[in-house]
């Protein structure tokens, strides 16, 4: 009885949950935004319009969005909010004490009032591009982190922010955040410890026209990151170019015995100038030296030759030395013993002690003064 009533007078029950609002047009006009209930509209002929929003779903998203702000502007500040941020403002919207949305510049978020309430915080893009580390903690649990661009520069290091190519500022060791809307932000990070760099595999021509392969080494520490990364493009590949250049010219005037005789280094103009070199470029250098020195196959193997030829000399000259010492102690020993026969018979018994440690049985025949004197008159005869 009532539906057939409420054909008769040309109007619709609409029954709204708690949790829903019904936006309304009757003849395409905007009757309204009605709340939890059940509510009376006009609909003769059909011409009720309703638009069914979930307030659990914040965001209020409606092609007559424009038309309900322009025809009921009280009803609409009511039951919305809206955040709008211009070309230069970045905006974090808060949920309910819990980050709901980041808006970048020119960007606009209509949401409903019965699902907050509603904070907003608004960041001036014009006085700079950091990201607070409180906020950014926050960014980072709510997985809000599109319009943010993180680096973490390490102890030891530094950082070097440029945005839209143009060199700002120095970063401390640490996490640092930027807002990255509209902007093109780099941090390029400069070691400032103490490194080493080798060249290795350098090949060279002595000036016996031998050639060589070496392998340098060299410390260094950056000490302007700004000059290091602006003066060149590759500060280490500087160096590893400055020396080879150095020792080529140190080299290239030795030849190789010189080369393989003395411990050789970078000449002292040489190394000077590699080291005022990157000083202008804000690189220090320390050590610089000549690690190994490889030579060619065929080359080592002369080499090997040589050195055994020189080696088997020598030992002949001390084997020939050893021999003439010995020979001039026998001499001298024979002197003694033509001087003085009782030393002659000491090395006589001496004699007869050693034959008699290598036999099993001794036969005296005449007693012990016989055989004394045979082997006088066998030293006479």
């Amino acid at each position: 009885m009532t539906i057939f009533l409420d054909g008769i007078l040309g109007r619709k029950r609409v029954l709204v949950k708690a949790n829903e609002r019904v936006l309304a047009l009757y003849r395409g006009e905007i009757l309204g935004i009605f709340g939890a209930g059940e509510h009376t509209l006009p609909n003769r002929r059909g011409m009720l319009e309703l638009e069914r929003h979930d307030v659990n779903r914040p965001a209020f998203v409606s092609a007559y969005e424009k038309p309900l702000f322009d025809r009921l502007p009280e009803l609409a500040q009511r039951e919305l909010t809206v955040f709008r941020t211009n070309a230069r403002e970045v905006a974090v919207v808060e949920r309910d004490g819990e980050l709901h949305a980041v808006l970048a510049p020119n960007q606009k978020l209509t949401a409903w009032n019965a699902a907050g309430p509603w904070t907003e915080t608004r960041v001036d893009l014009a006085g700079g591009l950091d990201v607070d580390p409180e906020l950014m903690r926050r960014l980072t649990r709510a997985r809000r982190l599109e319009l943010v661009t993180a680096f973490m520069v390490n102890d030891g290091q530094v950082g070097l922010l440029t945005v839209d190519g143009t060199h700002q500022r120095m970063l401390e060791p640490g996490l640092h955040a930027f807002w990255n809307v509209g902007r093109t932000i780099q941090v390029r990070v400069v070691d400032l410890k103490r490194q080493s760099l080798d060249v290795t595999g350098q090949e060279l021509l002595t000036r016996d026209k031998v050639t060589i392969r070496v392998n340098i080494a060299a410390e260094y520490r950056v000490v302007e990151p700004l000059k290091a990364v602006s003066e060149v493009k590759d500060f280490a590949d500087a160096l590893y170019r400055a020396l080879q250049f150095a020792f080529r010219q140190t080299l290239g005037t030795l030849t190789l015995d010189q080369i393989l005789e003395r411990k050789v280094t970078v000449h002292a103009e040489a190394a000077e100038k590699v080291r005022a070199d990157m000083a202008a470029i804000g690189v220090e250098v320390s050590a610089i030296e000549l690690k190994d020195v490889i030579l060619p196959g065929e080359m080592r193997d002369i080499l090997n030759q040589v050195v055994a030829a020189e080696k088997q000399a020598e030992a002949n000259v001390i084997r020939r030395r050893e021999e003439t010492n010995a020979t001039r102690s026998l001499l001298n020993t024979a002197k003694v013993m033509a001087e003085n026969p009782v030393m002659l018979r000491l090395k006589e018994l001496e004699a007869l002690e050693a034959i008699a440690g290598k036999v099993e049985r001794l036969t005296i025949h005449n007693g012990t003064a016989g055989l004394m004197n045979d082997l006088v008159q066998l030293r006479d005869k």
